[in-house]
């Protein structure tokens, strides 16, 4: 199922929408004749939330924002506990970045900043796949607002950090 998705991901990166598709199709007939797993704590189970997870990104990456946003929601939902405590936190990390690149798409600059910073400021980070999702909100507030004071701002940051952390974000 996690490879599904991963081959998803990477069919997304290249704008192939129908091999997305079909990929996550795969994932899903996989995930649906398992077993709901009793323990999610236990790394070697497959949580099926992740599954949303990995196909919320992918709908990001081929602009498929509606779809995107209601799983990012969604994933909010499933990795935050009842008294508000984040039980996935780079997962939630990253639902934000896209409920900020579909803000942004959408023209809500100050929705995209909200989303965009609240996603930086996670006790877990991993760089690795922050760096990828920032990136693309990076490029949606150049593209959209770069002469937009608030988003200048927001770069600036996401600059900081990536002096703080080499590789973050490029210059």
């Amino acid at each position: 199922m996690q490879l599904a998705g991963q081959e998803a991901k990477a069919w997304a990166r290249l704008g192939d929408r129908r091999q997305v598709e079909v990929a996550l199709d795969k994932g899903r007939r996989l995930l649906e004749g398992m077993p709901h797993p009793e323990n999610l704590d236990n790394h070697f189970v497959v949580d099926p939330a992740k599954f949303d997870f990995y196909s919320m990104d992918c709908y990001r990456l081929v602009g498929e924002d509606k779809l995107a946003r209601t799983l990012a929601e969604e994933v909010l939902r499933a990795g935050t506990d009842f008294d508000g405590t984040e039980r996935a936190p780079m997962r939630n990390a990253e639902a934000r970045v896209t409920l900020g690149v579909t803000a942004a798409r959408e023209g809500d600059l100050e929705q995209a900043l909200i989303m965009g910073e609240r996603a930086l400021q996670g006790d877990r980070q991993s760089v690795p796949s922050l760096i990828m999702t920032s990136r693309e909100l990076a490029a949606e507030m150049r593209r959209r607002y770069a002469t937009e004071p608030e988003a200048q701002d927001y770069l600036a940051h996401l600059r900081d950090l990536g002096n703080a952390k080499p590789g973050f974000l490029p210059q």
